[in-house]
């Protein structure tokens, strides 16, 4: 797997310059129109990940790669990457067409949480199959960004913000999450929040160096100061998930993705991992895939 993407690798390997605004405290934020970079304008788009969010509205068959996960478009979609997760996508057919717009994490900031939403939480659907009514309705929003960042108007990024928002709840409607009951949210809520934010903290792995240091329940709950049966109580209300269940899914994703895209031996990844022994991490992974580590490394 190649390193991280930076949002200045981004615009010196596409556009072979890099705007002034990135170096602003207020964030980044830009729209292209996707036909200036597929087809003979295409160059080929590592599998990485990037320091930066990409919201793309797709037009043509292609395969993503993201994570561990291979997903067709068959038509048109939408593709929502952030930066804890690498990916990349493949065209299958020569007539592509779209938009996507890139921003930092700083653009939002104080304006609101991007990864409390579905779509860029590292267990979400990153990608959204749209109806031609769907698609055009998205299309009108990047529309609407281009006469936004070419007009004079001193408050153009806050509507920008407005605008990816308004993708976010267009995407949010048109694939409702499940329900919860309302006395399930408020403080058990807020509990799987700052659970999720610190167990995600920990990826991605980047460095054999690195080292995942909260591994069970008790950990999480000693960091948040909060009793294990307190926590567990509240991520099963919330998630529908035990708390054992969702660090073991987070732990074998980030497996299989250094399994696949890094050349480091088992006994790296094992201990990166947080395992005291590599046959810990063998049994751990043949209990979820029925593969040991090697033969999925290989299939």
């Amino acid at each position: 797997m190649n390193g991280t993407e930076t949002i200045e690798d981004f615009y010196k390997t596409k556009l072979n310059w890099v705007p002034d605004t990135l170096r602003k405290e207020i964030g980044h934020f830009n729209v292209f129109k996707l036909d200036d970079f597929v087809g003979c304008h295409s160059k080929p788009i590592p599998y990485s990940r990037k320091d930066y969010f990409k919201i793309s509205l797709i037009i043509g068959r292609n395969i993503i790669y993201y994570a561990d996960k291979t997903i067709e478009i068959k038509k048109q979609a939408l593709l929502f990457a952030n930066p804890q997760i690498p990916y990349s996508w493949e065209e299958i057919d020569d007539q592509q067409t779209g938009f996507f717009c890139v921003f930092t994490p700083s653009f939002f900031h104080h304006f609101g949480n991007l990864r409390e939403y579905d779509v860029f939480k590292p267990t979400g659907t990153p990608v959204f199959e749209l109806t031609d009514e769907q698609a055009e309705k998205i299309r009108e929003i990047y529309l609407r960004m281009f006469d936004e960042i070419n007009s004079d108007y001193q408050h153009k990024y806050d509507a920008l913000r407005n605008l990816v928002f308004e993708i976010l709840h267009h995407t949010m409607k048109m694939h409702p999450a499940k329900k919860t009951q309302k006395e399930q949210i408020n403080a058990a809520h807020r509990i799987s929040i700052l659970f999720l934010e610190l167990l995600e903290r920990q990826f991605p792995i980047e460095d054999t160096r690195q080292r995942v240091s909260f591994r069970s329940a008790s950990d999480f709950a000693n960091q948040l100061s909060i009793h294990a049966n307190h926590l567990s109580r509240a991520v099963k209300a919330t998630t529908q998930k035990t708390t054992s269940e969702i660090i073991a899914e987070r732990i074998l994703q980030e497996a299989k993705v250094l399994l696949k895209h890094t050349e480091w031996n088992i006994s790296e990844i094992a201990f990166a991992l947080g395992f005291t022994e590599v046959t810990h991490f063998n049994n751990f992974f043949k209990k979820h895939l029925d593969l040991s580590p090697t033969q999925f490394r290989s299939a």
